[in-house]
């Protein structure tokens, strides 16, 4: 009966600790420092582990599907062109190490994705109105770009949309394509991709899709489905909702995310869907400083749920942890993440009173521990 309770114990406890699970959470900013942390998913609570100084405002990041190497924009002052830096990461220790950095080819590179492959990477540079592919090497470190794609054009939006402004560079789901947001342009732009390529993008068969004047398209995400993709518009405010096919995107929603202020008053900036694929989120800055909390329809349209402050100022980029329990959000201007619990029954947030602090954070990565 004793060896009986005791194999018993031993596998409820087995099976709790199978549970817990602990991921490191990269912070880029605004400074010249990235931060790593320990992310329990238990207790949504971060531990610092370390940071590395040295790296111009690395204010967007990627990490290989294998967690060795991390990528970082150096989105530098106007005196002096951007970059792109590559660091390996010590999994046991949960420390970053620089390895080289190159020029991005354009001004103020602003998003930075690489393939499942860990041999491309592809950068975007805003201010550059264009977007840069990277060769990597067998240490992780980056080859100078192999390719610049320089984008043409205007909007109506004559403060912002005077030029071209590429925003995001981001693969689809099956790694054969990589969509680049223009804000400048609004414009979305797909290029047909091939990682064993020498120039991975294929710029003669471009394909673009149109958004309203004035929309600036920022960010895009995919349903887990890979049926559906989401782009959120940072000067109109609004989400675009579209059936996801083999490449080709066709509209079939436009539903607000800032309901405040006019329109020159709008601020949206990131989109991400829950990873069961229920719930979709996203960020607003300007007048609003919240998060827009929607239901996804079986259809993939969006239903309005409400919205949450972010309980800052200046909310960027934003993440929902692996485990779909947590959303944390990068507040740049009140030096702060804050993290909330995701209610699965309706995806409302609840701040569980966990706030990390850190100099002008504003981007946010996960990663497995070894």
């Amino acid at each position: 009966m004793r060896i009986i309770f005791i194999l018993i114990s031993f596998l409820f406890t087995t099976s709790i600790n199978c549970q817990v699970k602990d991921y490191y959470l990269l912070v880029g900013t605004y400074t010249t420092d990235i931060h790593v942390y320990q992310f329990n998913t238990v207790k949504g609570d971060a531990k610092f582990v370390s940071k590395i100084s040295g790296i111009e405002n690395p204010s967007y990041l990627t990490i290989t599907k294998n967690g060795k190497y991390v990528y970082a924009v150096n989105e530098n002052h106007k005196e002096k062109p951007g970059e792109v830096s590559a660091l390996s990461f010590d999994k046991v220790k949960g420390e970053l190490h620089f390895l080289n950095k190159t020029l991005s080819g354009g001004d103020d590179p602003c998003y930075v994705d690489v393939d499942s492959t860990g041999k491309n990477v592809v950068v975007a540079n805003y201010s550059g109105g264009n977007l840069s592919a990277f060769k990597t090497n067998t240490d992780g470190s980056l080859q100078p770009a192999v390719q610049t794609i320089d984008h043409q054009g205007y909007s109506t939006n004559f403060a912002r949309q005077s030029k071209p402004h590429v925003h995001c560079t981001v693969f689809s789901p099956d790694g054969k394509y990589v969509f680049s947001n223009d804000l400048g342009t609004d414009k979305i732009y797909q290029y047909q991709f091939n990682a064993d390529k020498p120039q991975p993008l294929n710029e003669e068969e471009v394909i673009t899709t149109d958004v309203e004047d004035g929309s600036g398209p920022r960010h895009i995400t995919f349903h887990p489905n890979k049926k559906y993709a989401y782009v959120i518009n940072e000067l109109s405010g609004k989400i675009k909702t579209y059936q996801y096919n083999d490449g080709k995107l066709k509209e079939i929603q436009t539903i607000e995310s800032d309901n405040t202020g006019g329109k020159e008053d709008k601020g949206s900036a990131d989109i991400h869907i829950s990873p069961d694929g229920r719930y979709l989120y996203t960020t607003n800055r300007a007048k609003a400083n919240d998060i827009s909390i929607y239901k996804v329809q079986s259809t993939g349209v969006l239903v309005l749920l409400g919205h949450q402050s972010c309980l800052g100022i200046h909310p960027r980029n934003f993440v929902i942890d692996p485990s779909g329990k947590y959303l944390l959000v990068a507040n740049r201007d009140s030096n702060n993440i804050v993290v909330f619990t995701i209610i699965k029954a309706n995806g409302f947030l609840e701040p569980n009173g966990q706030v990390i602090q850190v100099d002008k954070p504003v981007c946010l990565k996960f990663t497995e521990i070894k």
